[in-house]
C-alpha cells in the first residue's frame, strides 16, 4: 500500500513541477487530509535575472502607449517648464487630486500654492502619500487626471 501512495505522490509531484514551469511560479503547496506536499523551485543564478526581466517588460510594455501621449505633451510641458517649475512624481502609484472621492481638489489651475503644501495624493501599496509642492507660486497646469496611474519622475503639475 505504501508503494501505491509513492506512485500517486510521485505523479502528483511531477504534475506540480510541470505546473511550476508553466505558470512560472516559484512554489506550490497542496494539502489533502493528512498529506501535505510542497514543491519549490530552487533559485539559480539565472532565475533572479529572469524574474527581474519579466516584471520590467510588463510595465515597459504597459507604459509604452502611455509614454506616447506623455512624449507628445512633453514639448509643451518643457516650454512651459522654462517659465515655471515642474513637480514630478516621487514614486509609482495612483494619483488622486482630492483627499477623498467627492471632495474638492487640493489645487486647481490658477490657485496660489506654497512650498510644502499638499497638491495631490499618490497611493502606493495601499498607502496614501501626500505630495507637496516644491515651490511657492501659481498652478500653471495640472498634468494628471484624478485616479490616473503615474510613474516615478512623471510630471504632475507646473508651478510658476
Amino acid at each position: 500500500m505504501r508503494n501505491d501512495n509513492k506512485k500517486f505522490d510521485t505523479a502528483l509531484i511531477r504534475d506540480l513541477a510541470v505546473l511550476l514551469d508553466e505558470t512560472n511560479l516559484s512554489e506550490i503547496e497542496l494539502e489533502q487530509g493528512d498529506t501535505r506536499i510542497r514543491v519549490a523551485r530552487q533559485m539559480s543564478i539565472n532565475a533572479p535575472i529572469n524574474m527581474a526581466a519579466a516584471p520590467a517588460v510588463a510595465p515597459v510594455a504597459a507604459a509604452a502607449p502611455a509614454a506616447a501621449p506623455a512624449t507628445a505633451s512633453a514639448p509643451a510641458a518643457d516650454t512651459t517648464a522654462s517659465a515655471g517649475s515642474t513637480v514630478t512624481s516621487p514614486m509609482v502609484g495612483t494619483a488622486y487630486l482630492s483627499p477623498e472621492p467627492g471632495a474638492a481638489a487640493f489645487i486647481q489651475v490658477g490657485d496660489k500654492v506654497t512650498e510644502g503644501q499638499t497638491i495631490l495624493i499618490i497611493e502606493a501599496m495601499k498607502t496614501m502619500n501626500h505630495i507637496p509642492s516644491t515651490k511657492t507660486g501659481v498652478v500653471k497646469e495640472i498634468l494628471v487626471e484624478d485616479a490616473q496611474p503615474v510613474e516615478f519622475g512623471e510630471p504632475l503639475i507646473i508651478v510658476e
